[in-house]
């Protein structure tokens, strides 16, 4: 089969198509037929042997992928071969063929395509898990979302708007932005104009937002410190802007506000079904077009590396997808 090989950590550009053996499934993995497989930032980190799983050289990289199931090991039961799904991976999106976990591989309708499906495990998981389970997101509630026209970002605005919050997207550009509201945010803040803090409380009457979500951390976390409210939430999701800020404790005290840290890849260990139950209704919603999967760019295998330039140029918006198939 054919694959995007990482031979050195010297990051995405040291990728090399190669011919590669196709794998067997252990006793509880699912062999997967790759249609589709999205990129995340972790992808850029996991080349670079800077992400928290390091998988040994050479390896593909590829956190999730959508496709049709080749074979199962000999104690799978919640899938059977010809099955559409898509999955959650430790690695190996980027090929044709790769292994899943059976308890990270989830069915999707026939009326969902393999880009689209590719483009949901990792941030609509992220996104739905966190602010239903982690954040405890309210309807009337108004959240903050930064970075929200990303993979991740516009996930959080869509499913907010699912559950009857009031949204607030701040992203680098009008045209951004413009996807931010077509994709259900209420309110809009270029942050690049202005101090993002001030235009959050002129939106609350002063009062700052119940919640944010926060995948860019940096100099707009201080901002979301001091706009959020009394006994407000911050759901630490990532580091886009690559500044791990540092929380002064005495704003927390004294605004009684809890910051959530919160890696989703964990709960794949910590409670599969509580995310298997999330997919379901994320599934649910996708099908009933309640949520509509928004993948700006697509690059065939042989083109991966100008998939990994286009994130991180910042070039794309919502899903940059690899079509394998």
């Amino acid at each position: 089969m054919k694959a995007a090989l990482c031979t050195s950590l010297d990051g995405y550009k040291s990728l090399e198509i190669s011919e590669v053996d196709i794998p067997s499934p252990a006793a509880h993995e699912v062999l997967i037929r790759v249609h589709a497989s999205a990129l995340n930032f972790a992808d850029t980190l996991i080349t670079k042997g800077k992400y928290q799983v390091k998988p040994p050289l050479p390896f593909s990289p590829g956190l999730e992928c959508a496709g049709v199931v080749e074979a199962i090991g000999s104690n799978v039961t919640t899938c059977k071969t010809g099955d559409r799904v898509m999955a959650v991976l430790d690695w190996g999106g980027f090929a044709q063929y790769c292994l899943a976990k059976e308890s990270d591989v989830h069915p999707i309708a026939d009326i969902i395509d393999f880009t689209t499906a590719a483009a949901i495990p990792v941030a609509y998981g992220t996104s739905h898990h966190g602010l239903t389970q982690k954040a405890r997101l309210k309807a009337g509630e108004t959240l903050v979302v930064h970075g929200a026209a990303g993979g991740v970002g516009l996930t959080a605005v869509e499913i907010a708007n699912q559950m009857g919050a009031t949204v607030i997207a701040t992203a680098s550009s009008p045209e951004k932005l413009a996807i931010c509201k077509a994709h259900g945010a209420d309110h809009l803040i270029d942050y690049r104009e202005g101090s993002v803090r001030e235009k959050i409380k002129e939106l609350t009457n002063g009062l700052g937002s119940d919640v944010a979500y926060d995948p860019v951390g940096g100099d707009l976390f201080t901002e979301t410190l001091r706009s959020t409210r009394q006994d407000g939430r911050i759901l630490v999701v990532g580091f886009a802007s690559g500044n791990i800020p540092q929380i002064p404790a005495n704003i927390m005290m004294v605004k009684n506000i809890t910051c959530i840290g919160y890696h989703w890849g964990a709960y794949r260990t910590l409670d599969p079904e509580a995310l298997r139950a999330s997919f379901k209704e994320l599934m649910g919603w996708v099908a009933q077009g309640r949520l509509k999967p928004h993948v700006s760019m697509t690059f065939a295998l042989d083109d991966v590396k100008q998939g990994f330039e286009a994130l991180l140029s910042r070039k794309s918006t919502g899903k940059v997808v690899i079509t394998i198939d």
